[in-house]
């Protein structure tokens, strides 16, 4: 596997919260589930950074949704996962897998 194709940490957290919200997800969408999820607050310009990143790296894609009033007339990018994300995240799994293979952390030290 390439290096551009190792995800880290944050892609991680981010792409497979894309994939949990499912299709047509929004930044401050993926935000607020990060912030309930793992009780990190990330900022929402690290998150839209993140998702440029994914999006050109293939693992995910966008779209710019209808304008909203409640949003100034302003439109939503929207994301879903594709299937070389879904890989990726596979693959991250697997390696993460691999590497706990025979290691006790109930016995590791602090």
């Amino acid at each position: 596997m390439a290096k551009s194709e190792y995800l880290g940490e944050f892609e991680h957290i981010v792409l497979l919260t894309v994939l949990r919200l499912g299709d047509g997800v929004y930044g401050a969408m993926i935000r607020a589930e990060i912030e309930h999820v793992t009780g990190r607050s990330p900022a929402i310009g690290a998150v839209h950074a993140t998702l440029e990143r994914l999006e050109r790296k293939g693992l995910v894609s966008s779209w710019i949704g209808e304008p909203t009033a409640e949003r100034g007339g302003k439109a939503k990018r929207h994301f879903k996962v594709q299937a070389d994300g879904v890989s990726a995240l596979k693959n991250a799994r697997h390696t993460l897998e691999r590497l706990h293979a025979g290691v006790s952390l109930r016995d590791a030290t602090a």
